[in-house]
């Protein structure tokens, strides 16, 4: 139900994976996944190695951080975010390139794990991952199941439905075998004998090689899909793949399932079999406005506009820059804000495609409603958003927006729903927050 077709641009669908060079220095924010931020364990003049712990996650939903290079601290101070807050960060002044003795770096695949469920889920967490579709929840709180729920499906998402980007295709292309086996790995650590790989069919060389893979690794299988947006919302995944529906306000392990990205699936074959901790990751930068869209290998910790100033980006040509992709991404303020764990795409959008179109009033015409993946009714929740009716857009399930911007990229008349929705939401999640403190 509902979903939009997006023009595609997979500008940099073949370009290999490039290892992107280090920085000079790195701006590491200690807030980088969903719930508290994390703890410092390090303070000026320390020197760090590649891979060190330099925040601790304490609360149950928060993530470990790690140096992403070796060098000096220089100072713990705050430095501006993707969405333009300042936040704590760790500064690093880069001196050579010191791992931690710990992480392997030999090339060499490692199949076997021995490990028990407890240490699986112990040593993710120790590691840092997070969820690295983009809504960075750690991962290693998915798999401690709550009791009276039982997983059936690990699924796999490797839909990448956002137009531009492309860092997941890659990745399923060029580290597929790591993949299968940090699939497998998840596998143990749910209990589970079935995992779904969902990609869409816009991507044929990725499901073929996956498939391949596939034949050795029982209990995984590669589920071609339709191309549609947002299909890769892990609601719409589950539909498509499963066909059952995760309820209102609930998690998918309400309905026997686990998601987790590719990206992810990766990183946790890295830090199972090669003790590395998550301290970088690829990143897409592209947009009709970059003369060489690609495909980076980045530290966390470095600026976007390194990034940019790689792929040959000039600002007189720039009309907007976006963090992610152009439907659920968000346009920075400044290119001097830092790569996070959850930056899957920098787009650069040229000033023709970036201006808004004039806003006029609504024609009741029904588009945003049956674009919406979730059965929402937009054009009602941005005017009761608008006009604070924050009780009655909670009536309305408010809440339930996974904020694909499906609504807004149909309306005829220019209406900023989705703009609306986020303020309306926010304002829902605040009260229910003094709610609950109550």
């Amino acid at each position: 139900m509902g979903g939009v077709h997006p023009e595609e641009n997979k500008l940099s669908a073949t370009k290999p994976i490039e290892v992107f060079p280090l920085p000079q220095k790195v701006y590491i924010p200690l807030s980088q996944s969903l719930g508290a931020p994390s703890k410092p364990v390090v303070k000026k003049g320390d020197t760090v190695k590649v891979g060190q712990l330099i925040a601790q996650g304490e609360s149950f939903i928060s993530s470990n951080i790690h140096s992403s290079v070796s060098g000096k601290v220089s100072k713990i101070d705050d430095y501006p975010d993707a969405s333009g807050y300042r936040r704590q960060a760790v500064f690093i002044d880069v001196e050579g390139d010191e791992w931690e003795e710990s992480i392997d770096r030999s090339p060499v695949l490692i199949r076997e794990c021995n490990l028990s469920a407890e240490e699986i889920t112990a040593r993710i967490k120790a590691a840092g991952i997070v969820g690295l579709g983009g809504a960075t929840f750690p991962s290693h709180v998915k798999l401690m199941v709550p009791n009276g729920k039982k997983p059936e499906y690990l699924i796999i998402n490797g839909v990448e439905c956002e137009p531009y980007l492309t860092s997941d295709h890659r990745l399923m292309l060029e580290k597929g075998e790591e993949m299968m086996v940090g699939i497998s790995i998840l596998m143990k650590g749910l209990g589970v004998s079935k995992a779904l790989i969902g990609v869409e069919n816009n991507k044929p060389d990725a499901i073929s090689h996956l498939q391949k893979l596939a034949q050795s690794w029982p209990g995984v299988e590669v589920h071609p899909l339709k191309v549609q947006y947002p299909q890769g919302g892990e609601k719409q995944l589950i539909k498509a793949l499963v066909n059952r529906e995760v309820p209102s306000g609930k998690l998918p392990i309400e309905v026997g399932c686990v998601v987790n990205n590719v990206g992810t699936a990766f990183a946790v074959y890295e830090a199972i079999q090669k003790n590395k901790p998550l301290f970088e990751r690829v990143v897409t930068v592209t947009g009709k406005a970059i003369p060489r869209p690609a495909n980076y290998l980045v530290r966390v910790g470095t600026l976007v506009s390194e990034l940019l100033m790689q792929s040959g980006y000039d600002e007189n040509k720039s009309g907007k820059v976006i963090n992610g992709g152009p439907m659920m991404g968000k346009a920075l303020s400044t290119i001097e804000v830092p790569v996070v764990k959850g930056s899957s795409g920098i787009l650069v959008m040229p000033e023709q495609e970036s201006r808004r179109m004039k806003e006029v009033n609504c024609i009741r015409c029904s588009r945003c409603a049956s674009a919406c993946p979730m059965g929402l009714e937009p054009y009602l929740l941005a005017t009761m958003s608008s006009l604070s009716m924050i009780e009655s857009v909670e009536n309305e399930r408010i809440m339930d927006c996974i904020e694909c911007g499906s609504c807004q990229y149909t309306c005829p008349s220019g209406r900023q729903l989705l703009d609306y929705i986020r303020v309306g939401k926010g304002a829902v999640g605040k009260m229910i927050r003094a709610r609950s403190a109550k």
